[in-house]
Formats: structure tokens, C-alpha cells, sequence
């Protein structure tokens, strides 16, 4: 199984600190974010890894190298000087991905879930990680019923966790559900991932799970130094 990371975006929220460090380059516990993601993809038995960049995206290649230390290949999606959104961005990556399903990872993302548990071939086309709902995002994302199908909504509303396996051909018609958004007749096309997932939840094609334990989206500075002291904490 190969990996896609997303580490395109801005982080306009977490400014002043991304203004020269691209955000899953920044530090909790000792290491980058997207490090975290990176041990725990080769101790997984991934070993090819496709980091989909924009913001600052000559920074990667000079912090990660080739992959080399983690026993891993990197290839790096570059997308231009403006990220191409969720959809868009995994819709430039698959040329590097391949046919075969792939475990994607957002880059700015912090959690304790076992990669290992995530299946390698999902039963429809994409198998999403829910979380409980942070006090920062109340209303949450998708719900998840007793059948393990993932809803666009429901009485229990969770968080997407930024984590889940993907197959392919989840874009195969994507024009088809996300061609009126901004962007999505350029070249390359931007849109959101979001609106397919929804599309598709009411065959069945989307599964998901929840996982219970730590996880938080590292999406402001004070986000950032919490995870940060708890990570130390841990490690004293």
C-alpha cells in the first residue's frame, strides 16, 4: 500500500508561524508533524509515500529528503503556488498513487490511532476515521450508523479525522458532482473532496469508523503548543 500525505495548504490560521515554516514542517514533541506520519507509515510497511506540497513546497524535499531515513521513497506533488483543495489535490496525486487503494493522511493532523487497523482494501471506495466532535469544530462532519456506513448526516454527528484509505476510482466521475465549484475547469482542476464523499454515502460506498482515543487537527498556534507540551510530557 502507498501513502498520500496533504501538506498543500496555506495555514493562514496559523500565522505568524507558517510564514516561513510550511505547517506539517512545524515541531511537536521533539519532530515536524508530518515525521509522526512518516514512522508510523514504515513501521506500517508502507514504503512509498507521495507529499502532495504548495505553500513553501521547496522546504520538504530539503527537510525530508527522499525518505531515506525512514526506509520509505517520497515523491512530491507539487501543485503549484495554490493548493488544489482536498479533490483537487488527489486528483493530481494518482498518477504517482497508482490503481491500488492508499491510506491518506493530512499533514497537519496529530492522533494515536494504530494504522495498522485501517483495512487494506475498504469495502466500498473510501473507509473513513471519525472522531468525536473538538470544541472547536462543534457541529462536526458526516455521522456514522450502526452498519458502519458513513451518512451525511445523522442524530450523531462526528469529526473526519483527516485519516482513511481511498481507492482511485472514488474521482472516477467527479466532474460529474464537483465541476460548477470555482476551479474546476483549471488546469490543474481545483475542488473539494467533500461533495463526492457526500454523493456517494447513500449507496453504501463510504464506510468509516470511530476512534475514540487522542487526535487534534493543529490548526492554531495554541493548538500547536498544547499537542507540543503534552508530547513532552509524555516523553519525560
Amino acid at each position: 500500500m502507498k501513502a498520500l500525505i496533504f501538506a498543500a495548504g496555506l495555514g493562514e490560521r496559523m500565522r505568524p508561524l507558517t510564514h516561513h515554516t510550511p505547517k506539517p514542517l512545524l515541531v511537536a514533541g521533539g519532530k515536524p508533524l508530518i515525521v509522526w506520519h512518516l514512522e508510523k507509515l514504515a513501521a506500517l510497511g508502507v514504503h512509498e509515500v507521495v507529499i502532495n506540497t504548495s505553500w513553501l513546497a521547496e522546504q520538504f524535499p530539503q527537510t525530508l529528503g527522499d525518505g531515506a531515513p525512514w526506509g520509505l521513497r517520497l515523491h512530491y506533488s507539487f501543485e503549484g503556488p495554490t493548493p488544489l483543495e482536498t479533490g483537487g489535490g488527489m486528483l493530481h496525486a494518482l498518477p504517482l498513487l497508482g490503481p491500488d487503494p492508499f491510506l491518506l493522511v493530512n499533514g497537519d493532523i496529530w492522533t494515536d490511532y494504530d494504522f495498522a487497523r485501517l483495512p487494506h482494501e475498504p469495502e466500498g471506495l473510501a473507509h473513513l476515521v471519525m472522531v468525536d466532535r473538538p470544541e472547536h469544530a462543534t457541529h462536526g462532519d458526516f455521522a456514522l450508523d450502526g452498519d458502519g456506513y458513513v451518512r451525511a448526516d445523522g442524530a450523531n454527528r462526528l469529526t473526519y479525522a483527516g485519516l482513511g484509505v481511498y481507492r482511485p476510482q472514488l474521482l472516477a466521475h467527479w466532474r460529474d458532482i464537483a465541476g460548477e465549484e470555482p476551479g474546476a475547469n483549471g488546469d490543474p482542476p481545483r475542488f473539494r473532496l467533500a461533495p463526492i464523499l457526500k454523493a456517494l454515502m447513500p449507496d453504501d460506498r463510504i464506510t468509516g469508523e470511530h476512534h475514540r482515543g487522542r487526535w487534534t487537527d493543529v490548526g492554531t498556534p495554541q493548538r500547536l503548543a498544547t499537542l507540543d507540551a503534552e508530547l513532552r510530557d509524555s516523553q519525560s
